[in-house]
């Protein structure tokens, strides 16, 4: 019951704004099951092998979300049923997602992480490093992946004004790329928020929020 009680607290803040990407990592198919029957259809991951294996188990409607940092020798395993990958990272990356999609005659979207935290430990390009990628001629030639939006993490603080400073860069910067779309470009996602930070990231133009702790409880 409070999993079907707090999904639809959150499915109610959010409204027509956002959506909801229920983050399921390291909670057990039951709590899983419970979530998709309290409405629930898109589940995020950040493990390959975990969301594999739980994707076996579970119904064939619902939409894997890839989260986590995405090793290069991991995506043949998920990239004949994932539904978006949040975490691109390097151009790297995006090529051996565009080479297993063809393998799986398949069109992957993908999200290109930018980042814009204070950490040095968060992965992702720098506003410049995206604009490269933009106008590379290589991308023109990986024609089974979409970039369909952004994807970013905000510092890790208690600071509201810090948090909402990111994300609000953020969006600026995703509503700046609509300039630059074409049949591989599109940005109508932008995946920002967590547990914690989500009602400011929903205030500052997220699409996508990535909430685990407040559905399911703190991680153990």
């Amino acid at each position: 019951m409070r999993i079907q009680k707090a999904i639809g607290q959150i499915s109610q803040e959010l409204g027509s704004k956002a959506r909801l990407v229920a983050v399921t990592k390291t909670k057990p198919i039951g709590l899983l099951r419970e979530a998709y029957e309290a409405g629930c259809t898109m589940f995020g991951e950040n493990k390959v092998q975990e969301m594999v294996e739980k994707h076996e188990h579970l119904p064939q409607d619902i939409a894997w979300h890839m989260i986590g940092h995405l090793q290069t020798n991991k995506v043949k395993y998920i990239a004949p049923f994932v539904a978006l990958i949040h975490s691109v990272d390097s151009l790297k990356v995006l090529k051996e997602i565009d080479k297993q999609a063809k393998k799986n005659n398949r069109i992957i979207e993908c999200l290109l992480q930018v980042h814009i935290a204070e950490e040095e430990s968060k992965f992702g390009f720098s506003e410049q490093e995206v604009l490269e990628l933009l106008a590379s001629d290589e991308l023109g030639t990986l024609k089974n992946v979409r970039i369909v939006g952004l994807m970013g993490m905000a510092t890790n603080t208690d600071a509201e004004t810090q948090i909402r400073k990111e994300f609000r860069g953020l969006r600026t910067f995703f509503d700046s790329l609509k300039a630059r779309e074409n049949e591989q470009v599109s940005m109508r996602e932008l995946s920002m928020g967590m547990s914690g930070d989500y009602r400011i990231a929903i205030e500052e133009g997220s699409t996508l929020v990535r909430v685990g702790s407040a559905i399911f409880g703190a991680r153990h």
